[in-house]
């Protein structure tokens, strides 16, 4: 029996590597140094300011522009993912976008993440989600074993970036497919000019839509498009009131002093407050290439 891309559908079991072997444990080193961090999310992570996680009033903007786009993928993967398939979460984080997408296309999903204390949760919360300590430049995957990739707001974290598309296109069977999607330089970073250091500590480069294309490209990839997630109309609404709301985020966090009308706004934002165009003025930028 073969899907609809002539592959002959491969056991999940063979596709992921032993997990057990590979996933560290979390160790009283790595709990020592998470002490540091005053806040904690109430999804049980700490808040490092380099991801964002569920259940927090604060974090509702990010979240819900994370979501966005995995929405965004579900429903462009229906018609390649399907029970059987693996599919990746590269950067999972917290965990829940990968059970998210799991769940909406029926399929395996596997979450990489670097962080050991961040796999040991995403396993504890989210056990259908085969969530795997792993560095992203050498996946624990078998080659031409997934039905898709998904990594978003990664790759301008990453200092091998070559070597992570490379994964990517490797451990992908043919015309499956690999998302990323990452903040847009001239947006989030005005003035920022290519290849300098960003602001954001976490962030090694951040790119504009002309990169990403470049990129997937140059790794491989074929019918390779660049589009936008953008701020949907009460965003919009909010912004000519108030101003850019990221701005007003960042120097809230600063000051730890939220007016009032940011925290509650910010609080109820959701998935659907934002749009899909092209990638000008795009808040964040999302690629799709297809091995």
């Amino acid at each position: 029996m073969h899907d609809s891309h002539g592959r002959e559908p491969r056991a999940a079991s063979e596709s992921v590597q032993d997990a057990a072997a590979i996933a560290l444990p979390v160790t009283s080193h790595g709990t020592t140094v998470w002490r540091n961090w005053s806040v904690t999310s109430a999804a049980g992570l700490p808040l490092t300011g380099e991801r964002t996680v569920p259940g927090i009033a604060r974090e509702g903007y990010w979240f819900a522009r994370h979501e966005a786009v995995y929405r965004w993928a579900a429903d462009t993967l229906t018609a390649t993912v399907g029970p059987g398939d693996v599919l990746v979460d590269a950067g999972c984080g917290e965990g829940y976008g990968a059970d998210f997408l799991g769940q909406a296309l029926g399929a395996l999903a596997v979450g990489l993440d670097y962080d050991e204390i961040t796999a040991a949760h995403v396993r504890a919360a989210h056990p259908a989600v085969a969530a795997i300590r792993a560095n992203l430049a050498a996946f624990p995957l078998a080659s031409d074993s997934c039905a898709a990739v998904i990594s978003l707001q990664v790759i301008e974290h990453l200092w091998d970036l070559a070597g992570f598309l490379a994964e990517c296109r490797r451990v992908l069977a043919p015309n499956a497919a690999l998302i990323v999607s990452t903040p847009n330089r001239p947006v989030f970073s005005p003035g920022l000019a290519r290849s300098e250091k960003p602001t954001n500590p976490f962030h090694v480069e951040e790119f504009d839509a002309e990169q990403v294309w470049g990129m997937l490209d140059h790794a491989g990839f074929r019918q390779v498009e660049v589009l936008g997630l953008h701020h949907g109309a009460r965003l919009q609404r909010w912004e000519a009131q108030f101003g850019p709301i990221v701005a007003a985020q960042v120097e809230a966090a600063l000051s730890d002093h939220w007016p009032e009308e940011l925290e509650a706004f910010v609080a109820g934002v959701r998935a659907g407050d934002f749009e899909f165009g092209d990638a000008d003025g795009a808040a964040d930028l999302i690629g799709i290439g297809w091995r």
